[in-house]
């Protein structure tokens, strides 16, 4: 992830916090330099997901337990991985089906930096 990037998702997103985009400032925190955006993170883990989970014609219904559990610095490199926890029936649209995953978003250095459930409504 590019530095661009984080600047551009955190101003896009009326993020006024100058941790993610004012590096004079980053450095007097303890990272010493800009964090990305966590909403920046979560979107970019969810969507290199979807080609696992949620393609073919699926439907984010949700995310739980959204846990930032490193920092996230633009030139990481970002992989996620995706755990199918259950899968039912949709008892209000037939010919779907529900999916909840738990996926991990992890660094360069196998650090997961996020992970988080999610439900997902899928055509059967």
């Amino acid at each position: 992830m590019l530095d661009a990037d984080n600047v551009w998702f955190t101003l896009l997103t009326m993020n006024t916090n100058p941790i993610h985009f004012d590096a004079e400032y980053a450095a007097t925190t303890e990272w010493g330099r800009p964090l990305v955006d966590s909403t920046f993170t979560l979107a970019l883990v969810t969507g290199l997901s979807v080609e696992d989970v949620s393609e073919n014609g699926g439907v984010n219904l949700g995310w739980d337990e959204v846990r930032l559990l490193k920092p996230v610095f633009a030139g990481d490199t970002i992989r996620a991985e995706t755990e199918v926890l259950s899968k039912r029936e949709s008892q209000s649209r037939q010919g779907f089906g529900i999916v909840r995953v738990r996926t991990r978003g992890l660094n360069q250095r196998d650090e997961v930096v996020i992970a988080f459930e999610r439900a997902i409504m899928l055509p059967l």
